[in-house]
């Protein structure tokens, strides 16, 4: 029985890590929304929003010839787009730029935005 009781613990314990892995494929399909203003290809042009490939450790306001918002260009030096500003921003990008012109209110589910940023990862 106690075998049971600490095997029963131990995936309880796991099962939150477990949903919390991140699957490229899962952010692939939910990035699909975001093609309407970004592409992600290498050496993809810029689109109403700038060319997201190799963004994960890329200085924020980077891209060479992309017209950035005022918001952004005061906000952005010194900051990387690493997992954790990410994460804040695809969940609420208001948060991170009050001002910021990008009409996207951010994805709800943690899951999702762990997806968006594996896919980002692996682009």
């Amino acid at each position: 029985m106690r075998f049971l009781t600490y095997g029963l613990m131990a995936a309880f314990a796991i099962a939150p890590m477990a949903a919390q892995a991140q699957d490229a494929a899962a952010g692939q399909r939910v990035f699909n929304q975001c093609r309407a203003c970004h592409t992600i290809n290498e050496g993809g042009r810029n689109g109403v929003g700038p060319n997201l490939h190799g963004v994960v450790g890329r200085a924020a306001g980077s891209i060479e010839g992309f017209r950035y918002s005022a918001n952004m260009r005061e906000w952005a030096p010194g900051k990387t787009w690493d997992e954790a500003l990410l994460t804040q921003y695809l969940t609420n990008p208001k948060s991170v730029l009050p001002r910021g012109s990008m009409s996207f209110v951010g994805l709800r589910n943690p899951q999702q935005v762990q997806d968006v940023i594996a896919y980002l990862k692996a682009n």
